[in-house]
């Protein structure tokens, strides 16, 4: 490290350690010089703090130079007079000063607002009053069969001016909502040519897989205090430590889902349906008192001004936004954008950064700004499941019959275009129940890769032009019209008043808007990804789009931000991130960083464990694991291990499936042959035995019952496992989780909830999947063609994500400077170089030889030793 980067102030609220330093530093020059930085920082390291000094201490210092060069203008490139430049850059800083000052005069009376309204409103109604919404607004609305009718769409050059004009656009709104919006200058558009006299700054888009974790960064951020990048006054007229400081303007960005206000919309649940109906009730043929009261308007303009200043006057979650929104009476998922352009940092979850529609139905712009992308060890997983969609035979046969019912309605009342997109709509899904069904009758057809054109055989279904229709299905808003129709339908049924309906099973999401997601789908590149069936329960069968490359749908962020800052806690091996996400940058374009732990290395004992007892080896590939020898020598393991691990020990599986059977052999099999009791019961006499959930049953041996949900059930075995190891019987208590399951990711187990955690075998993904068997080809391929061995690139990502999900497991344990742990890898193949290789630094650094399990024992008394 240079001395120039030693001297570097991160303001951090606390004093780092030195790999906090690096870290800081590493994201200060990954700022500085526009690059894509990898890094990884272990958990309990500090690393969202690391991230927003580092990341925070960038910015001001930035906007400090562009202020102090800026206000020299290019004038001086120029032949102008010397007064004349001087005159240009007085003029251009006392703008930039006069734009900061009235921002923070504002802030600051809305923070003495604030204060005045908590001491007076304490224990009182709010100090704002809701817009009431009548509770029979939706029964004003026509209850005639009509509205479900779709609007006229004669051509196709004419429906595109609808979608970009007098109906909805890409960004959520109706023409006329735009044209109330920018009218008092919060366009939701593409920006107009003339500029408003706000100016969208550089800034930090901060992204995290969900809401709850941005809230932890949120409350992170309040802990950081940074000088501001702007002095207002000279040093010599400062008159207290307040103005050395700088409020963060911050502001988090959610969904209509979080933080929609409307009860009649809010209720809908569903992010798909809350989507439809707010922009149903935006429609111009929605009488205006049955329309959202919340919808920022005109007269509302004031309300949208005092949000933005509420939003901006202190760092705020989601919720609070909520709440802000209905104080206030409008609607926080819309009077946010303004305030956008005022931001130092923005965070927001994974969908709404990664997906492109997502950030333009936001009006986010990227160019030029700062994305940090936090536990990003799963960011290439994170974009395949947002771009890949199924479907199965039921919900497309279903969609068929609503779509046939809805044109038999109204067939003739549907004119021009609309009734022949409807009828190719029918004839596709025709096309692929056919094909479904041909597959479901195979027996011999389990999973298979799936040729596109196999989907479109049916009757002349290949010349319907799949780009014209699916903007027709966007712009009709045809799924909503058919599933209000068959709402409608089943309810006059109910009533006796149409018999010949057909009772649907209800959708939480519209069935045809999920069958017309997958319908887009068959508009994708072939290159990137691949279609496939696989057969499921119950003699069912799903089609699948899986996107196999997410290369292209990240490249728009990288090529559009100034700079992208991928981190986690375990994002080794970093390789697939350089190979398959970033492969068209150069070396000199991409930073790493792998930070060591802040503990000590005498608080880490790690050491794989590749013998068992007797000697033999442990191998837990999936030909071998499941001999009852093996289940055996893995039941002795434990328990050995179990005896001199104090507290918590958390055992990890490969599988649910692998932990099913080791549990169910280690009840019928005998200790010893001369005993009367099992395995599982030796076990209970040295710890209670707690089970990770994957479904609403009751955990068996935890003694809580489930409270009728996943979530519930995983914090019900929790609560009950924290209890047992902190009653302070001297017993602990022994989990076992599996690898990638809800336990191995998020979860906290520091200091004597785990004191030991052991990893059974390594958990390599079916490679007989369809779908495994789609990304090894494609890798593989891919590698060909560029002068690579295809086998070799295939099984270096087929191990890395196998070790991803270890490293991430691994990592539950430490927690913090003062924790220790014991980490012990059972399988012989974590002796291998390879292997070894693929783990995190901080673990590699304290990696032990590997041995039996006698030895590991004697490691382990060793370890505890005067630490307990």
């Amino acid at each position: 490290m240079d001395d120039e980067n030693r001297g570097r102030d991160f303001h951090h609220p606390y004093e780092p350690y030195e790999i906090q330093k690096d870290f800081m530093n590493a994201v200060y020059d990954c700022l500085e010089d526009g690059k894509v930085g990898i890094f990884e920082s272990p958990t309990g390291t500090g690393k969202s703090l690391s991230l927003i000094c580092g990341s925070l201490t960038w910015l001001r210092d930035h906007k400090r130079r562009e202020f102090e060069e800026g206000c020299a203008t290019d004038a001086a490139s120029n032949d102008e007079p010397t007064w004349m430049i001087e005159y240009a850059r007085k003029q251009k800083k006392q703008a930039a000063i006069h734009r900061r000052q009235e921002l923070e005069t504002r802030i600051a009376n809305i923070k003495k607002k604030e204060k005045r309204v908590k001491e007076r409103y304490q224990n009182g109604e709010p100090l704002y009053k809701r817009q009431k919404v009548s509770s029979d607004q939706a029964s004003r609305e026509d209850a005639d069969e009509t509205r479900f009718v779709l609007d006229d769409y004669e051509s196709d050059e004419e429906a595109s001016r609808k979608s970009t004009s007098s109906n909805f656009n890409h960004f959520g709104l109706s023409a006329e909502t735009q044209a109330l919006m920018d009218q008092f200058g919060y366009s939701v558009g593409p920006k107009k040519e003339r500029e408003e006299d706000a100016v969208d700054e550089i800034k930090i888009f901060y992204c995290s897989r969900t809401h709850s974790q941005l809230t932890q960064f949120s409350s992170e951020l309040n802990r950081v205090r940074m000088p501001p990048a702007i002095r207002l006054d000279a040093p010599n007229e400062i008159k207290d430590d307040a103005q050395l400081v700088e409020d963060i303007k911050y502001l988090t960005l959610g969904s209509r889902r979080n933080l929609c206000i409307n009860p009649k919309v809010s209720k809908l649940g569903n992010t798909t349906t809350i989507n439809e109906r707010c922009l149903e009730l935006q429609q111009p043929v929605i009488s205006s008192d049955s329309k959202c009261p919340f919808l920022p308007t005109k007269e509302t303009e004031t309300l949208v001004n005092e949000f933005r200043d509420h939003a901006l006057a202190r760092i705020r979650d989601i919720e609070d936004l909520g709440v802000l929104g209905r104080k206030l009476s409008i609607c926080p998922y819309y009077a946010s954008r303004p305030a956008t352009k005022f931001c130092e940092v923005i965070t927001l979850p994974y969908p709404l950064l990664l997906q492109k529609s997502a950030r333009e139905a936001l009006n986010l712009s990227l160019k030029d700004h700062v994305v940090i992308i936090d536990e990003a060890h799963n960011l290439m997983d994170a974009i395949t499941g947002i771009y890949s969609i199924s479907v199965t035979l039921e919900q497309v046969q279903l969609a068929r019959t609503q779509l046939t019912l809805y044109l038999r309605k109204f067939r003739h009342k549907l004119k021009g275009k609309n009734r022949v997109y409807v009828a190719q709509s029918i004839r596709i899904l025709d096309s692929i129940v056919a094909y479904l069904r041909s597959k479901s009758a195979d027996p011999k057809a389990i999973d298979c890769l799936v040729n596109a054109g196999d989907l479109m055989s049916g009757k002349g279904v290949d010349q319907i032009n799949l780009f014209k229709l699916n903007r027709y299905l966007q712009d009709s808003r045809l799924a909503r019209k058919v599933d209000g129709y068959t709402v409608f339908a089943e309810q006059s049924q109910e009533n006796g008043q149409d018999a010949h309906i057909k009772h649907t099973p209800r959708q939480t999401v519209p069935v045809l808007t999920h069958v017309q997601g997958f319908l887009a789908s068959l508009m994708n590149p072939s290159a990137e990804g691949r279609f496939f069936f696989s057969k499921e329960e119950a003699n069912s069968i799903a089609l699948k789009y899986l996107l196999l490359d997410p290369t292209f749908h990240f490249k728009d962020i990288v090529e559009e931000a100034r700079a992208v800052v991928l981190a986690g806690g375990t994002m080794s091996p970093m390789s697939d991130y350089e190979e398959h996400l970033l492969s068209y940058l150069g070396p000199s374009k991409i930073m790493t960083l792998s930070c060591g732990h802040v503990i000590p290395p005498s608080n880490l004992l790690a050491i794989p464990v590749i013998r068992t007892s007797s000697g033999a080896d442990f191998d837990f590939t999936f030909e071998k694991r499941n001999l009852e020898r093996m289940m055996i020598h893995l039941g002795n393991a434990i328990l050995s291990f179990a005896q001199h691990v104090p507290d918590g020990l958390v055992t990890f599986f490969p599988s649910y499936s692998y932990l099913d059977s080791c549990i169910a052999a280690w009840k019928r099999l005998r200790f010893t042959p001369t005993s009367g009791s099992s395995f599982w019961d030796a076990l209970l006499k040295i710890k209670p035995i707690y089970l990770e959930q994957r479904s609403q049953q009751q955990a068996p041996n935890s003694g809580v019952p489930s409270k009728g949900s996943k979530e519930a059930a995983v914090d019900s075995v929790l609560d009950a496992y924290c209890s047992a190891v902190a009653s302070g019987n001297g017993r602990g208590a022994l989990l076992f989780a599996v690898i990638g399951g809800t336990l191995s990711e998020g979860i906290n187990f520091s200091d004597s909830l785990g004191r030991g955690v052991i990893v059974v075998g390594l958990p390599f993904p079916n490679p007989h999947s369809a779908e495994w068997k789609a990304k090894m080809q494609y890798i593989s391929t891919r590698a060909s063609g560029i002068g690579q061995g295809g086998k070799v690139a295939a099984r270096e990502f087929y191990e890395n994500a196998c070790m991803r999900a270890v490293n991430q497991t691994v990592g539950r344990a430490i927690r913090h400077r003062g924790d220790y742990a014991a980490i012990l890898m059972l399988d012989r193949r974590y002796s291998g170089e390879r292997i070894q290789a693929k783990l995190p630094g901080w673990i590699r650094s304290c990696l032990a030889n590997g041995a039996g399990v006698g030895e590991v024992v004697r490691h382990l008394d060793e370890f505890f030793a005067g630490k307990c």
